[in-house]
């Protein structure tokens, strides 16, 4: 057994945590595969393909933004978002390696 961990986790295991609480919500996972890849989407867009108020999706956006699953930039008065592939890619490879090492 490794009690390093028993009190604290490492850093890149708690930034690890936010990605996957902002994916562990059903709508979230739907919003995230309303994405077709290397598209860049405005609340507009992804409220009219939802069963959500537009409101909610905004919410449901900060949320996977802040936790830097989705990436995003203002142009004018719109605010597109998109897929941060190269965090998701790092994440999931941190999980990847963990499950290597104690196979």
């Amino acid at each position: 057994m490794n009690k390093d961990y028993s009190r604290a986790i490492p850093r890149a295991w708690q930034d690890m945590a936010a990605v996957f609480v902002a994916l562990g919500d059903e709508h979230r996972q739907r919003i995230m595969l309303s994405f077709e890849p290397g598209e860049r989407l405005n609340v507009g867009q992804i409220a009219e393909v939802s069963t959500l108020a537009r409101s909610t999706v905004s919410h449901h956006l900060k949320i996977l933004r802040e936790a830097g699953v989705l990436e995003s930039e203002k142009i004018g008065k719109e605010v597109y978002f998109w897929v941060n592939k190269s965090l998701l890619r790092e994440v999931f490879s941190n999980v990847a390696d963990y499950l290597e090492k104690n196979a």
